[in-house]
């Protein structure tokens, strides 16, 4: 059972936090929603939204968390995961199981997407390529 004393409870709206450039990627903005905080760093959850068009995507990588759910909330993007592409399209939720190899490498100007992971300090490992990746298309 959760032990409930090192949790606490969260209510972010949404001029509570501002979206900021220093997340994982500078191409993304990043607005934390203040669930780390409240559960002591057993989950993060984030509002991950396009900044710049892509240009190389992300690298091929895979993290080091026990659980992670992508939201899309407005727009798309494409992932390659393993050797699979896939369309994430607003209104899909993706859960990436531990460890699997992906590459985030193409989205549209008005993606966003809720990204909850567990645990809130999970890593980022650079891995080869198990597959070619096709290129982004250009925004207008």
């Amino acid at each position: 059972m959760l032990d409930r004393t090192v949790t606490q409870f969260s209510h972010v709206k949404p001029g509570d936090t501002q979206f900021r450039t220093d997340g994982l990627r500078d191409f993304f903005i990043y607005r934390d929603l203040g669930v780390a905080e409240a559960t002591a760093g057993k989950v993060i959850a984030q509002l991950v939204r396009a900044n710049n068009a892509p240009e190389k995507g992300t690298g091929w990588h895979r993290h080091e968390a026990d659980f992670h759910i992508v939201l899309m909330i407005k727009g798309w993007a494409k992932f390659m995961y393993e050797d699979k592409e896939t369309l994430v399209s607003a209104g899909d939720c993706v859960h990436q199981r531990p460890g699997i190899v992906h590459y985030l490498f193409d989205y549209s100007p008005d993606m966003e997407y809720l990204e909850i992971v567990g645990p809130a300090d999970f890593k980022t490992i650079d891995m080869p390529g198990p597959a070619p990746v096709p290129a982004p298309a250009p925004w207008k």
